[in-house]
């Protein structure tokens, strides 16, 4: 089917593989109302369906035979381990087996050097990957006392093993198996016979089945969106990308332009992340997946696809709402399936527990430096963050019914204005893959980031604190609580957890 994309590749300047990928997610709308249409009482004709239109995918659209095949091994050998293996240690030896297979084509793809602009199996793998440990965690909560889960882990326990025909069509969900959203298995199978719909009332689209009126209208809103940014991206990205700050042209303009138009590059760059994610995200929506509830007029809700809040992120309040609104899904499966099964039944989550997640979410990502440097300059930007909410923001709070204060307003736009600059300055790493390009488009942006952060962090560490604290009482002003935020689930931990655990590292000694 190469005869098919290639002129058209060449004709819009993209990738061949590129231009495949869009070609399937934008398939997947028309193929999702098709799914819808399935009735729930053909449940086996649903999996089909999933399962044929993913072959059809990977083998004549985008020639990953050996990739498909690689996929369907991870499939079988998790569904034989969680099926046979009834001790504790099933869902860790299920994610070894994944994640290990994972990072074996992540070290292949490294060796062969292959950008970001090559599709190949590593993508959807990564996808799998969250599915895969996702179920294995759900068929153990399902043989756990269900006193001893809580409540996530209760709603999506796993009770029947699900037959080899279910468990192909949840691990080959066709409009998320490219590039997700990922989900979990009780919410795959209430997609399947449609009591997803039926937990709450309103109006419905068809009196004879209980699908929701306004998934259409939604999901073309979606598609119509991803269509914008991606062209946005096709047309812009030629001449704002983050490599353009290690060109010698780069150089030859004045810092502030530098900075202004490296923004801008950040926001070209991610507009791809919007268009392939919003895309699928639509496809999702025809099938039904997503929808939540109704609104109080009556009005359907499908955000439960949702794998990013595009206007969080570009104005956001604060990095912390940054993060939580940038691949959603991500961070529930680090949250749910490591950050919590690695803490001791009856203790808090720690230090220890934030390091694993970050750990696994740094190899998840792939094994190039450039993440290693966003990952680990991460952790200092949670800490000033983190810093300045529980030091400047109750200063800056009005009191309770009383209007939004000029100083709050000052100190909210300084919060987008930061989170902002820090975020395409802590990002570029992450699409430079190497250490030399990473460290060199910060040296030419005069490594302002870092004048952002660690000034910030050593401010408070050395008296700025305890004088906005002695602040904070004597103007009566409530101290924010600490609170284990989730973006602890994404980046390291903030380094006042790291000092704390040593703290109680050293009185254990004593």
């Amino acid at each position: 089917m190469d005869a098919l994309f290639v002129p058209l590749a060449s004709a819009i300047g993209a990738s061949v593989d590129q231009i495949k990928l869009i070609s399937c997610l934008l398939i997947a709308c028309p193929l999702g109302s098709l799914f819808i249409r399935i009735p729930s009482s053909q449940p086996n004709l649903k999996h089909c369906f999933n399962l044929l239109v993913s072959v059809f995918f990977f083998i004549p659209v985008l020639n990953l035979s050996w990739g498909f095949a690689q996929l369907l091994g991870s499939v079988l050998g998790t569904y034989y381990i969680a099926g046979n293996v009834k001790g504790p240690n099933m869902p860790w030896i299920v994610f070894v087996f994944v994640m290990g297979h994972l990072t074996i084509n992540h070290i292949i793809r490294a060796f062969y050097n292959l950008s970001y602009e090559t599709f190949e199996v590593t993508g959807p793998q990564m996808v799998l990957t969250m599915k895969l440990t996702t179920f294995a965690w759900n068929v153990w909560d399902g043989r756990t006392a269900p006193e001893n889960l809580d409540k996530w882990q209760f709603q999506k326990r796993v009770t029947k093993y699900p037959t080899l025909l279910e468990f192909l069509g949840y691990s080959f969900y066709f409009p998320g198996i490219l590039v997700g959203p990922y989900l979990d298995y009780a919410s795959y199978m209430s997609l399947i016979d449609e009591s997803l719909f039926k937990s709450a009332e309103g109006k419905r689209a068809n009196s004879s089945r209980s699908i929701p009126d306004g998934r259409k209208r939604v999901a073309y809103r979606k598609m119509l969106t991803g269509l914008v940014f991606l062209g946005i991206f096709v047309v812009l990205s030629p001449s704002f990308y983050y490599g353009i700050a290690i060109t010698p042209w780069f150089m030859t303009n004045g810092f502030l332009y530098r900075m202004a138009y490296f923004q801008l590059c950040g926001f070209i760059e991610r507009s791809k992340y919007y268009a392939i994610w919003t895309l699928t995200e639509g496809a999702s929506i025809l099938t039904g997946l997503g929808f939540t509830g109704y609104g109080p007029s009556g009005e359907s809700i499908w955000d439960g696809a949702a794998n990013v809040k595009i206007l969080e992120i570009e104005l956001p309040s604060n990095f912390k709402v940054l993060l939580d609104s940038w691949n959603i899904n991500t961070n529930i499966w680090l949250r749910e399936c490591i950050y919590k099964r690695v803490t001791p039944k009856g203790k808090k989550p720690g230090f220890r527990s934030s390091m694993l997640t970050f750990a696994t979410s740094a190899f998840w990502h792939g094994i190039a430096t450039g993440y290693y440097l966003t990952f680990f300059f991460g952790g200092f930007i949670t800490t000033a963050g983190r810093l300045c909410r529980a030091n400047l923001r109750p200063l800056v709070l009005p009191p309770p019914g009383v209007p939004t204060t000029t100083t709050k307003r000052i100190y909210d736009w300084a919060g987008t204005l930061a989170s902002i600059l820090i975020l395409n300055y802590v990002a570029a790493p992450f699409m430079l893959l190497t250490f030399t390009d990473s460290i060199g488009a910060w040296h030419t942006l005069h490594w302002y980031g870092f004048w952002m952060v660690f000034p910030t962090i050593a401010f408070f560490w050395f008296g700025g604190s305890k004088f906005l604290k002695a602040l904070q009482k004597k103007e009566g002003k409530a101290t924010a609580e600490k609170v284990m935020t989730p973006e602890s689930h994404v980046m390291p931990p903030p380094l006042d957890d790291v000092a704390e655990e040593l703290k109680e590292l050293q009185k254990r000694m004593k």
